[in-house]
């Protein structure tokens, strides 16, 4: 039997290159840690792009498959390898709520591991998905950044995926006078929003 798990280590789905602090903290999920003794030194930009195009092969592959057409755009971005899809008739590989999108990824970073051995942050986007996501994400936080500060009381957001809070997270911690942190546990885990100590 082979072993198809990913080490969990480095395996951090939506944070940026570099350490963050534990404000707005989301668990292993996310390795929102303060940098220690255990960093580990950044992946070169061509290994990087390598990454991306062994990610995009495996995409291409599916995509034959199920006999969808898709361009399919492999790059580098905020240091971290990322496959973009787009095309007609692709809305079925998103999903609902980006549900399957974030299973094809678990598996296309599966696939980048098994070929190269190193757990791979690689972002899988599908018809501007997650840049729209971003957007609406951004307009949500705002929102509750606005009311935690007009009524001083938390405010606890909907279960969302690691993407999801990521992005959330990124916001708040933004903005002065609040602050977020993850609660829960997945599906179910949500983000809460409450003043700044």
């Amino acid at each position: 039997m082979t072993d198809t798990s990913i080490p969990h280590a480095e395996q951090s789905p939506e944070t940026e290159s570099g350490p963050i602090v534990a404000k707005g903290a989301d668990g292993p999920d996310e390795t929102e840690v303060e940098a220690g003794p255990r960093e580990k030194k950044a992946p070169a930009e061509s290994e990087l792009f390598r990454q991306s195009e062994i990610a995009a092969d495996y995409v291409e592959g599916l995509l034959d498959i199920l006999d969808y057409d898709g361009d399919i755009d492999e790059l580098v971005s905020g240091g971290r390898p990322v496959v973009e899809v787009v095309g007609g008739r692709l809305q079925n590989l998103v999903g609902q709520r980006g549900a399957t999108l974030e299973a094809l990824q678990e598996l296309t970073r599966l696939a980048v591991f098994r070929q190269t051995g190193t757990p791979s942050r690689l972002l899988l986007d599908v018809g501007g998905y997650r840049a729209n996501r971003r957007k609406e994400l951004a307009a949500v936080a705002k929102n509750a950044v606005e009311k935690v500060k007009e009524y001083g009381e938390p405010i606890r957001l909907e279960p969302m995926s690691a993407f999801e809070r990521k992005c959330v997270h990124d916001v708040v911690n933004a903005a002065a006078g609040v602050e977020s942190e993850s609660e829960g546990v997945e599906p179910n885990r949500r983000i809460v929003v409450r003043p700044a100590d």
